[in-house]
């Protein structure tokens, strides 16, 4: 009886193992195989086709030291984060607390306010380049009519308002988002609290700032670290609001628009095809993403920790 009920025991832990097998070798072949050979190709001249040529950190070292066009575009997207990120996520919490003091309509609100979010790229891109353009723009018709502009002005063909449109785009497409996120939080804060607040007499604006913001440190934190790792990959609103304008057009105006991950679509599959190059772009890319990943989670929980 003892060995009949060690082998049904045995039986039993094996299954978890034969029902997790299906992710584990499709996370192996997929995902962490990619990732290791992308690193061994970082190491080596190859084009695809040819063979390929050893040449140990040499593509990090033309990247870093001999390519400005990579500080460029690294400098491009900090900047575009710079401007979206702060706007993001004050325009989310805002909306999170007017939605959240809502009695009637709020999924109505809800929803209007995250369809953005779920919106193609492709329309995203299609709307802000018809509303910016500069001849038949929505904008430069409107300020034209109202005086503001004695000529059309071109918008997507200045390196700052093209960076600034980018970062109208980002929040355009997210603060939905992260007014839902918000939103979670604030349900989940124990209505006592506010209750109490209310009996001390605690004002609206005192019981937001006292209470309410404090208490949803955590999903601040978070929301900060995952849009910064998500800003760093920004392609879609650059590449969509600029590769329609010719078949050759690669980082919109003096190369305001690039960013780290268009150049390394680009120097990977589109004008070098340099697969080894475009690997040690993109590994440079994931140490940036975990500096500045690290950077804003110290700085962030320190300043709420000090609170």
């Amino acid at each position: 009886m003892k060995n009949t009920s060690a082998g049904y025991s045995r039986k039993i832990q094996i299954w978890p193992y034969l029902f997790a097998l299906p992710f584990v070798l499709s996370y192996l072949a997929f995902q962490l195989y990619p990732v290791i050979y992308s690193f061994f190709l970082s190491l080596y001249d190859w084009n695809g086709v040819s063979d390929k040529e050893f040449i140990g950190f040499g593509n990090y070292s033309d990247l870093l030291l001999r390519d400005p066009l990579f500080w460029k575009s690294l400098w491009n997207t900090i900047i575009i984060m710079l401007l979206a990120i702060p706007l993001t996520i004050g325009i989310g919490l805002l909306l999170a607390n007017l939605t959240f003091q809502l009695v009637k309509g709020k999924r109505f609100f809800q929803t209007a306010i995250f369809t953005p979010y779920i919106t193609t790229p492709v329309a995203i891109g299609f709307i802000f380049s018809y509303m910016f353009d500069w001849q038949s723009g929505i904008l430069n018709q409107i300020l034209l009519k109202l005086g503001l502009l004695g000529e059309p002005y071109y918008w997507l063909q200045t390196p700052f308002t093209a960076q600034c449109i980018i970062a109208l785009m980002f929040i355009w497409k997210n603060f939905g988002y992260f007014m839902t996120i918000y939103l979670a939080g604030m349900t989940a804060i124990p209505q006592d609290v506010y209750e109490a607040a209310k009996m001390d007499g605690s004002s609206s604006r005192n019981t937001f700032f006292k209470i309410t913001l404090p208490l949803l440190k955590n999903i601040s934190i978070f929301l900060i670290v995952t849009t910064i790792i998500t800003g760093f990959q920004l392609f879609d609103e650059p590449k969509l609001l600029y590769g329609g304008w010719s078949a050759n057009s690669v980082g919109g105006p003096d190369n305001a628009a690039l960013t780290v991950i268009w150049k390394f679509v680009d120097n990977t599959f589109i004008s070098d095809s340099r697969l080894g190059y475009g690997s040690a772009i993109a590994y440079s890319l994931f140490v940036f993403i975990v500096l500045f990943s690290l950077i804003s989670y110290r700085v962030t929980a320190g300043k709420a920790d000090k609170k």
